[in-house]
């Protein structure tokens, strides 16, 4: 009696789709993490880019005004889910300089996320 050897086992086939059926759920699984790591990315992007645009607004605001720094006040303003918080304050020492401190905040799958970028201007 001869065995014909050409082709694959039933248990061959079975082997063979039981590991690509663990490779794509492998694969699913890591692209929504991926996807997922993608907007939170974006969403602090979007947050600190606005923290950076209201510094370069009291910068300029500070620089426009006669004598220089006059027009500085703090405040609080909230768009969309990011809340911004800005404070204006004089250091003792040197007395010519503004210390601008811009709070953000915004919310992640695990809580309220705070940036805090702080910067100081001269003011003549």
């Amino acid at each position: 009696m001869t065995r014909n050897s050409e082709g694959f086992t039933i248990v061959e086939v079975l082997v063979a789709v039981l590991v690509l059926t663990v490779g794509i759920t492998s694969l699913i699984g890591t692209a929504g993490l991926v996807t997922r790591m993608v907007g939170q990315g974006k969403r602090t992007t979007q947050a600190v880019q606005r923290g950076e645009r209201r510094l370069e607004t009291l910068r300029q605001t500070a620089l426009s005004t006669t004598p220089q720094c006059t027009a500085l006040t703090g405040g609080t303003t909230t768009s969309g889910a990011i809340t911004e918080t800005w404070t204006v304050t004089t250091p003792a020492s040197p007395a010519r300089t503004r210390v601008l401190k811009v709070i953000v905040s915004y919310p992640r799958a695990r809580g309220v996320v705070v940036d805090t970028i702080v910067t100081s201007i001269r003011c003549a």
